[in-house]
């Protein structure tokens, strides 16, 4: 593989690097004293407006999406790099128009909708003028397992009606968002028998629908997200049976082709916060002394480093294989490396913040830097898109399925 980058992909992270130095890094403080000041954690700053349209401008727009004629045409090579960047702040990603869910449920939208479907939630999407969600996990059965699934989308004439309650709905606490994904069961009871795999849809269910129920906010290790993490109630939810993506069965299937591309911008984004946090490990090193010393002279502290630096390079280097293998064999065949990656890269990011946070002391684990809520949604990402333990699973049995005998 070619680890160039492209003449496209270069010319993007220098105007892009130019772009966080310039407008993004200067705009953090004021968009966290803008939000605390509206009394609302989940208050659109206005800066973040600002940003958007200081993105749109600098033609740093959609670039997540390989589709020309809406996105910015990157690979998922190319694409790769960028998000790392984008990761470095938790504001580019937003103000590029390139943050999850909306990343996902646009690709979901581009590849699977109809033209009306993609007319009325798309276009608006890719303007940056709403926002989505995506609601598939549930609290009442273990969802990493998504075919525990258990909400009923049941067609009634025109209609399907939904009933169940989902939870860890990121975004839709979101004042701009207006829609959501909505993955669930339209067979698999006793009247509607159907293989496993094939129980599952997706449907597309305006967040005013009557019968849709926010009943609270749940919180990342004490901290409200701007987007909010929902946890909603569906109650005879209706919705025109043409809200339906693809066919009746295909959910799983879009689920699978929506997860490739969103395990790479996470692992990439996961690593742009690591380098900041090692960044600011260095600085926070050479600037303090203990014992007559900066404790950047420690050994151990040397190690940290040293450490880092290897892990971090290691899991950018696993992480772009992937990008690449998707690139030029296909989701299918790049299996094992996505499901790699998405151990590999928050687990480092988090040693590597967790390092950082040692070293800043009493600051580390304070709102005075970055750190804390850095650890705080790394360690998220460790169960989001699947919890480590089944892309283990998953990683193992390809590796034991050529020594397994066939049965005869």
């Amino acid at each position: 593989m070619d680890f160039q980058p492209s003449e496209r992909c270069s010319e993007f992270k220098e105007r892009l690097t130019s772009f966080m130095d310039e407008h993004v890094y200067p705009a953090e403080a004021i968009y966290e004293q803008q939000l605390l000041a509206s009394g609302d954690p989940h208050h659109q700053p206005a800066v973040m407006e600002e940003l958007k349209q200081q993105a749109r401008d600098a033609g740093l727009w959609n670039m997540f999406l390989p589709d020309p004629d809406h996105g910015a045409g990157l690979s998922n090579s190319d694409y790769a790099p960028l998000a790392e960047i984008l990761g470095r702040s938790h504001i580019a990603s937003e103000a590029c128009n390139c943050s999850a869910p909306d990343t996902g449920n646009m690709e979901v939208l581009n590849q699977f909708a109809t033209p009306e479907q993609k007319e009325r939630w798309l276009m608006p999407l890719l303007d940056g003028e709403i926002r989505s969600a995506f609601a598939m996990t549930e609290p009442d059965v273990a969802s990493s397992d998504a075919t525990n699934i258990a909400m009923r989308i049941e067609r009634d004439g025109e209609d399907y009606v939904l009933n169940g309650r989902k939870w860890w709905t990121s975004n839709a606490l979101h004042p701009n968002c207006r829609i959501m994904i909505v993955m669930g069961k339209t067979a698999g009871w006793e009247s509607s028998p159907a293989p496993v795999h094939k129980q599952q849809s997706m449907i597309l269910v305006p967040l005013d629908t009557p019968g849709v129920s926010i009943l609270r906010g749940l919180p990342v290790f004490g901290y409200q997200d701007q987007e909010g993490h929902a946890e909603v109630d569906f109650a005879d939810v209706r919705v025109p049976a043409s809200n339906l993506i693809a066919g009746e069965g295909d959910g799983f299937m879009i689920a699978q082709a929506r997860l490739g591309p969103g395990r790479i911008h996470h692992c990439m984004r996961a690593l742009g916060a690591a380098e900041r946090a090692l960044e600011a490990m260095c600085r926070r090193a050479v600037s303090r002394v203990t014992f007559g010393q900066p404790i950047a002279m420690r050994g151990n502290i040397q190690d940290w480093i040293a450490e880092s630096r290897i892990e971090i390079e290691m899991a950018r280097l696993l992480t772009l294989k992937a990008a690449w293998m998707m690139d030029t064999v296909g989701n299918r065949q790049a299996r094992t490396e996505i499901a790699a990656i998405k151990v590999a890269a928050p687990n480092v990011a988090l040693k590597v913040v967790d390092r950082a946070i040692q070293v800043h002391g009493g600051g580390g684990v304070s709102d005075d830097f970055t750190l804390a809520w850095a650890y705080a949604h790394l360690r998220t990402l460790r169960l989001a898109d699947g919890p480590d333990e089944v892309h283990k699973l998953s990683i193992a049995r390809r590796e034991l399925a050529p020594y397994i005998p066939r049965e005869a």
